[in-house]
């Protein structure tokens, strides 16, 4: 691969994954667990680990406790990621997964991050300026920790654009409205993240699409709605597409949502077209789906799922015009 054509991914809050299934949890009672599994991740994290599953060289980048640090190193090592975390004092924290395999739900446990200094954060832009010459595409996401201003962000995809880079910003919130102020090329809320973001309720597909023309009409070129079984929303300037996924068996929803970024990231760097980025996305959502832990299945099983990915043109004149899944 040209070296210039990399990813780098920024993750400020990265987490330890604990993934933990307990058949028939409830709260409220002894619960016994069947099986664990830890995983080092974090939105940004997860986002380079299935871009390394897909072929691409990828940098990852943020803020790492010093203290638990192994586990993610082993992780950079095992799939050739460029390691440009900045170091801070403390530990990562730790997010908890419950799965219950018998109602089909999972619990999340969401701890908070340990909190950066005014010099992490200076050690943090020095380390995002050495990856600008050798990397054309950033990813900036999740949440931020205490000690990062809200508009970190914002200010970070100002400096990118005027390298030259192309942002894909995927958070929520305050970060996510700031963020967009400085026109990221993409953007991929989910439903409940595009609610907060428009602060009105979107009771359909109609409502949806028009959001996110509003955010197109701010500066942004593609802005990516994931709505879980209903598919995915791909909105640009001249296009609208909606991709209808087939039913897999779910093993844990930890990461769908940045396996459909990198997907769409790394079909964007081959230069496919919308339809196809709708279909790879979508796929390797899916794909992570039925995967415990940021990996996907090997690439024939992605082929196989983009094969059964619906796009339909929402914008093609009359009704809605379906393409083949396949070509």
């Amino acid at each position: 691969m040209n070296q210039s054509t990399a990813i780098a991914t920024v993750t400020l809050n990265p987490a330890i994954d604990q993934s933990v299934s307990i058949p028939g949890f409830a709260a409220g009672s002894v619960n016994r667990v069947l099986s664990e599994q830890s995983d080092p991740g974090g939105k940004g994290v997860n986002v380079a680990s299935f871009l390394a599953d897909l072929g691409f060289r990828v940098a990852v980048s943020g803020l790492l406790g010093r203290d638990n640090a192994n586990l993610f190193e082993q992780l950079f090592a095992r799939k050739a990621m460029a390691d440009a975390f900045v170091r801070i004092a403390g530990k990562t924290r730790v997010n908890v997964k419950i799965i219950d395999e018998t109602s089909q739900a999972i619990t999340d446990i969401n701890f908070p991050g340990p909190a950066a200094t005014p010099d992490d954060l200076v050690r943090l832009e020095q380390a995002i300026k050495s990856l600008l010459a050798d990397h054309d595409w950033f990813v900036l996401s999740g949440s931020a920790p205490a000690g990062v201003p809200v508009d970190y962000y914002a200010k970070l995809i100002g400096q990118l654009n005027a390298a030259g880079k192309q942002v894909v910003l995927d958070t929520s919130g305050e970060p996510l409205r700031l963020g967009i102020a400085a026109a990221p090329w993409a953007i991929k809320p989910n439903i409940a993240e595009l609610e907060e973001l428009v602060g009105t309720p979107l009771p359909d597909r109609a409502a949806v699409v028009a959001a996110a023309r509003r955010l197109l009409a701010q500066g942004i070129g593609c802005v990516v709605v994931s709505m879980g079984r209903d598919g995915a929303l791909f909105v640009t300037s001249d296009q609208c597409l909606l991709a209808i996924p087939p039913a897999v068996e779910v093993k844990s929803t930890v990461g769908a949502g940045d396996a459909m970024v990198a997907g769409f990231v790394a079909a964007k760097m081959r230069g496919l077209p919308l339809a196809d980025c709708a279909r790879l996305a979508t796929a390797s959502a899916l794909g992570a789906l039925t995967q415990l832990g940021p990996q996907l299945p090997p690439a024939p099983i992605i082929e196989s799922l983009m094969a059964q990915v619906t796009v339909i043109d929402l914008a093609a004149s009359g009704t809605a015009q379906s393409e083949s899944a396949n070509h």
